[in-house]
């Protein structure tokens, strides 16, 4: 099973009613409804009952819309998009951990209550978050990505040098692998420190210093390393970056959990993610984060990766919202909403892809991702309609209640 990461939970029970409850399951919307927490955890989640229990608080939410805590399944909560990268590579250690603190809070607010790292913070957020002392998302920690020498994950310059932000004294956000040998001692290594999910680099990117998107990575056979290795450990799922075809078909041959962007996906490997169940995380939020003239070469690829969502959607491949933070501005994860909607899904789908989809892909759809009896009481009381206006959802005033294990961390309307 997957690590269930902490929070603090709530001791006391309470009730929340009058809200239309979407449950995460996909299941049709419960007008005038009702949940019951008690211990953090969610004794029942259904229609309003017209009766009192004695002892038990009532919070009055009429007139919102009651969801799961949204899952972010691709974040990097180390970068911040206020300041330029060059700026953010001289910072002092200190810095860089305020900075995170504040993206760690702002993605709560956000409505995001579970968020899956895929480079970049080390464990010890993770442990402050469990402990009560930071507020931030239950978090699941790829640590490092893995790519060959001059693919994404490797930041040496031209000169031998290392750029400063891979100086600074933590665990670096990336590692470099060129054998098979290699890869299972770097996967490894990222167990013992303490990662949720390997993340390799089966494309190139467009921030490193030595490749692009339509560059090869890791090629098939160490990524069936890598899955390998995990089979025998927890079962750590393995994501891979994959922009191109190339990459994600190697990657989903080498039989990864999930792709991540995907923005030039063919048919022959949309079959394949079917046939294999591979989840794409396509995290539009990013590709989209800038405008482009028509006449601009960036316009086009946006055009072409677009299209490659829509056709995997169309075609049915399973889906899970994931934002790309940290590339993409935090704290309005939800963006992710409305563009999934204009991509092809429905609006309840796209609120599936954010709940109960991004805890199945983390493994933990047992406790978290969906508001049913048994299950830890990780939820959000929005303003807006969402199947309605799913798009209104990325203003953080939108989310006007956001709990984790009962424990209410937002409320502008001082309900709680």
């Amino acid at each position: 099973m997957a690590r269930l990461p902490g929070t603090p939970v709530a001791t006391e029970p309470y009730r929340l009613v009058g809200a239309t409850l979407l449950d995460g399951t996909l299941g049709d919307p419960v007008p005038d409804a009702e949940i019951e927490v008690d211990h953090g955890r969610i004794v029942y989640a259904g229609p309003r009952r017209r009766r009192d229990l004695a002892g038990v608080r009532v919070i009055d939410v009429a007139g919102g819309h009651l969801m799961p805590g949204f899952v972010d399944a691709h974040v990097h909560l180390s970068m911040s998009t206020w300041d330029p990268v060059e700026t953010q590579r001289a910072w002092f250690p200190e810095e860089h951990v305020v900075a995170a603190l504040g993206n760690l809070r702002s993605t709560v607010d956000a409505g995001v209550t579970t968020a899956r790292d895929l480079s970049g913070l080390t464990p010890g957020y993770r442990s402050r978050i469990a402990a009560g002392d930071v507020v931030g998302p239950r978090l699941h920690l790829a640590i490092a990505m893995l790519s060959p020498t001059g693919g994404h994950a490797d930041p040496v310059l031209a000169n031998g040098s290392l750029p400063l932000w891979a100086e600074r004294a933590t665990t670096p956000g990336w590692a470099v692998v060129d054998t098979v040998d290699e890869v299972v001692k770097a996967v490894r290594a990222l167990v013992r420190t303490g990662a949720d999910v390997v993340k390799v680099c089966a494309s190139g990117g467009m921030s490193s210093p030595h490749d692009d998107p339509s560059d090869r990575g890791l090629p098939e056979e160490h990524v069936a390393a890598i899955v390998a290795e995990m089979g025998g450990r927890q079962g750590q799922p393995v994501a891979a970056h994959a922009q191109n075809d190339e990459g994600a078909r190697a990657a989903v041959l080498g039989g990864v959990a999930s792709i991540e962007h995907g923005y030039e996906l063919s048919d022959q490997t949309i079959a394949l993610m079917l046939d294999r169940g591979t989840v794409l995380v396509p995290t539009l939020s990013t590709l989209l984060r800038r405008g482009a003239g028509e006449d601009d070469p960036a316009s086009a690829r946006r055009t072409n990766a677009r299209e490659s969502i829509r056709r995997a959607i169309a075609a049915g491949v399973p889906v899970a919202l994931g934002t790309d933070a940290g590339i993409h501005v935090h704290g309005r994860n939800l963006t992710e909403i409305g563009h999934l909607v204009r991509a092809g899904l429905s609006p309840l789908a796209a609120v599936h892809a954010g709940t109960l989809a991004g805890a199945r892909l983390l493994r933990l759809d047992d406790q978290l991702g969906s508001l049913q009896a048994g299950k830890l009481a990780d939820f959000t009381v929005t303003a807006v309609d969402p199947l309605a206006r799913p798009d209104a959802l990325a203003e953080p005033d939108a989310i006007r209640l956001v709990a984790q294990g009962g424990r209410v961390m937002k409320d502008l309307d001082a309900l709680g």
